[in-house]
């Protein structure tokens, strides 16, 4: 079992935890080590004090033909862990609009009335998949799991004058319904990703299972905790855990968390 340390970015918009991460952008090298090479995805925790900007993320597909061969594509989601009563996403765009129309708002700065907005709370999930546009708006703090990927098109900057991929942003958007925003279901699967949450109360325990490669290593993000400590097999003493902790576990590594806590189970594909 290792402890995971974070790598802070910090942003106009307020800053980023990389807190499991093996992308050479943000590389935890003892994470890396401990996987055995490249982790297929990438897990954060966004502090956004202020709007990010409306962006879109290429499929495996278009990462590919835009960026060339071994790029991925970006599907992620966002677990919200705390939010301002007004706090609001940008979730996709409304119908009906050609991407010329949508190019002519984003030039005449005027793209806020194509865009779909969505009120948040803390404990709300919101499903992302590569192609949709998006923003985190102010007063949000959200764990984000995704694809490891760093490939952001951005349409649209509030007028803060940073680069705009316009061209690139429109070829990628995909116009599909979408799962809407709602507390998290206990367990989410996707394509490149499994998530459960699970109550600890006195005593949990779980085998990750005998598997090869770097993504056979599993996560555990803590979520909130209560006097709560986690152990390996064999080891008679734990270690006290705090919320927004995480840990990776090997393939054939049991492991125990005891006293009352929540925890977020992350498993890729």
């Amino acid at each position: 079992m290792l402890k995971l340390n974070a790598i802070k970015s910090d942003k106009i918009w307020g800053y980023e935890l990389w807190i499991a991460s093996t992308h050479p952008n943000g590389c935890q090298d003892d994470f890396k080590a401990f996987c055995g090479g490249d982790y297929p995805l990438l897990v954060k925790v966004i502090q956004a004090d202020d709007t990010l900007s409306i962006q879109v993320h290429p499929d495996d597909d278009w990462a590919v033909k835009l960026e060339g061969a071994g790029n991925r594509g970006k599907t992620e989601c966002w677990y919200v862990l705390d939010a301002a009563d007004d706090a609001k996403i940008v979730y996709g765009i409304k119908e009906g609009f050609s991407n010329e129309v949508l190019a002519k708002a984003i030039t005449d700065n005027k793209l806020e009335d194509y865009l779909e907005f969505v009120k948040v709370k803390k404990g709300d999930f919101i499903f992302i998949p590569a192609g949709t546009v998006h923003a985190i708006g102010a007063g949000l703090r959200l764990m984000e799991v995704q694809q490891s990927c760093d490939l952001t098109y951005r349409l649209y900057d509030w007028g803060r004058g940073r680069e705009v991929h316009i061209e690139k942003g429109l070829a990628v958007i995909k116009r599909e319904d979408m799962i809407p925003v709602a507390p998290f279901p206990k367990n989410f699967d996707c394509k490149y990703f499994n998530m459960q949450e699970i109550e600890v109360k006195g005593g949990w325990s779980m085998l990750c299972p005998e598997a090869e490669g770097p993504e056979a290593v599993q996560l555990l993000y803590v979520l909130a905790e209560n006097k709560a400590v986690i152990r390996s097999a064999g080891e008679s003493v734990g270690s006290k855990i705090n919320a927004e902790d995480i840990y990776a576990v090997k393939p054939g590594e049991k492991i125990t968390v005891e006293g009352s806590a929540r925890i977020m189970r992350i498993i890729a594909k």
